[in-house]
């Protein structure tokens, strides 16, 4: 955190933001996510998550707005309840500040605090980007999920990423 970005717990009032933010980032010709909910979609999820103690939707708050989300969730499955899954998003004007790496930190410390020992991630092959950022966090590649996504018509591979806390 610094005095221009808050990383914050997401509230319901964030909503319209980050559908915003959502639609702006997957609606990028470079493909870096996939997203389709809508403010009401978006509420929903927000108030559910923070009832949730296996769950937590963060977001990076600048003077400009939500210009990140960060959201995590443990594995339902008794056999990998250690394993929680992230999906982050940072606005295009907004990159390469350091906000990516706020949401990461935050979430990697929720994580540590609810027991979880293994981050998984899913990232598009060509956001090297963000295959950077993972990586200089301890991420490794943990294996290549062909044909993974179906998007427009065409299949689009996933990297799967991993960090062990333990």
């Amino acid at each position: 955190m610094s005095d221009w970005l808050i990383v914050r717990p997401a509230a319901t009032s964030d909503a319209g933001a980050l559908v915003r933010l959502g639609r702006s980032v997957a609606a990028e010709g470079e493909l870096w996510l996939t997203y389709n909910r809508s403010s009401s979609d978006e509420r929903r999820n927000v108030k559910s998550v923070r009832r949730d103690p296996n769950a937590a939707v963060f977001v990076a708050e600048s003077p400009a707005g939500i210009v990140g989300r960060i959201s995590i969730a443990r594995d339902g499955s008794i056999y990998s309840h250690h394993v929680a899954e992230l999906g982050l998003m940072v606005a295009a004007e907004e990159r390469r500040r350091g906000i990516g790496t706020a949401l990461m930190e935050e979430a990697i410390k929720w994580a540590r605090g609810s027991g979880v020992t293994k981050l998984e991630l899913h990232v598009f092959p060509h956001n090297e980007p963000a295959i950077a950022l993972y990586r200089k966090l301890g991420f490794h590649d943990e294996g290549h999920r062909r044909r993974h996504y179906r998007i427009a018509g065409h299949y689009v591979d996933a990297i799967l990423m991993a960090l062990y806390l333990d």
